[in-house]
């Protein structure tokens, strides 16, 4: 009797493409096993409630601060002594950076990373022959007109957190404490500065939407700060292609990076969890990830493929070109309400950029908004 297992990840072909590819590959293996994959949108993929998705799916593709509430709330079935031990151990070997540690938590392993991200730089080879390496750089060639970086909220939310880390303090680490005055005043010193020098539209975009306006003619060549998306650096993607490199160098060099990415979890609420939990570490694997799950538009979770020659000549060395980035990349807080802070603290960023609070007013609502969720250290 076959099984059918539905999945849910968010639409994009990084997102989509990948695993729905890799299902169908996945009938090779395991024939009497059919996935069948549902897509959200980006904005549903931070904000939809996680207690819904595991009512009516097996696979979820998730984000990792997800992960603690998860856990406690017993929303996904648990990876580690399920039987696939060895493959876990394996997975944790073959991890980029700290992507397979943020998956768990409470002495627990519940997503595995079939996805690594972090903010990184990105410019057209084609118009800029080398792109600035630190901040000075940045901003004289945005003096130019020539950078776009995305400030939505929450990614002027994640940048505030990558510069400050950069520059040596590490975001909501201290208790009751965003950052210090002094590391807040000097990361919106520049981030304001760089906010200033680009287009004002912006304030509104999110690294997909910048990374498609800096693929298209010829005025802009460089972003400082956005997520990666190897799918720009690969042929035939986009009118022009992308070359994504470190982040620009502070204090720290390029360590500090917020991580982002993915990974796959499943519902504790399947029927069918030994099936969903071999499908997970299949897809999670090195041989899958350096393959169909490349070719079909993923960005990898597994170092493997990171390393491998066929994907980093694909994609102007898009792995290798980050890869320090990502290794040194910035952990978000392991906080079962860490989304809701995020998600409420975010407009702020971007408000005090647009000139509309101070450091000072900034300063006192984050630190508010973490002493708030005090009790989820």
């Amino acid at each position: 009797m076959s099984v059918e297992l539905r999945g849910i990840t968010w639409e994009h072909e990084r997102g989509y493409g990948s695993v729905a590819a890799s299902a169908r590959a996945y009938r090779e293996v395991a024939p009497d096993v059919e996935v069948r994959w549902d897509q959200r949108s980006l904005q549903s993929f931070a904000d939809q409630p996680l207690e819904e998705l595991v009512r009516d799916y097996d696979l979820l593709v998730i984000d990792h601060p997800h992960i603690p509430f998860a856990a406690e709330e017993g929303l996904f079935a648990r990876l580690d002594g399920s039987g696939h031990d060895d493959e876990l151990a394996l997975l944790a070997a073959q991890s980029v950076g700290s992507s397979h540690a943020s998956y768990a938590h409470a002495g627990g392993q519940w997503g595995l990373a079939t996805d690594a991200a972090a903010q990184v730089a990105a410019f057209r080879p084609d118009l800029l022959p080398e792109p600035p390496r630190d901040w000075p750089g940045v901003l004289a060639l945005a003096a130019e007109g020539k950078v776009l970086w995305p400030y939505k909220p929450v990614d002027a939310f994640s940048s505030l957190i990558t510069v400050a880390a950069g520059n040596g303090e590490d975001a909501m680490r201290t208790p009751g404490v965003f950052l210090s005055a002094d590391a807040l005043a000097e990361s919106m010193h520049t981030l304001r500065a760089l906010a200033r020098a680009v287009p004002a539209e912006c304030a509104t975009w999110n690294p997909i939407q910048t990374a498609d306006a800096l693929s298209e003619g010829t005025r802009y060549c460089y972003a400082p700060l956005l997520f990666g998306y190897s799918n720009y650096s690969r042929p035939g993607f986009r009118a022009h292609r992308l070359r994504y490199v470190d982040i620009p160098a502070s204090r720290r060099g390029v360590r500090g990076s917020l991580l982002g990415g993915a990974g796959i979890a499943v519902s504790s609420r399947s029927r069918h969890t030994a099936e969903a939990i071999a499908h997970a570490f299949w897809l999670a694997s090195a041989e899958v990830q350096s393959g169909v799950y490349y070719d079909a538009g993923g960005q990898p979770g597994n170092a493997v493929a990171w390393d491998d020659d066929r994907t980093n000549a694909d994609s102007l060395d898009f792995f290798r070109g980050t890869r320090a980035t990502l290794e040194g990349a910035y952990v978000r807080p392991r906080w079962s309400r860490y989304i809701e802070l995020q998600n409420a603290l975010s407009p702020l960023v971007t408000a005090a950029l647009r000139d509309e609070l101070t450091d000072d007013e900034l300063r006192a609502r984050l630190d508010a908004g973490v002493r708030a969720t005090e009790g989820d250290r």
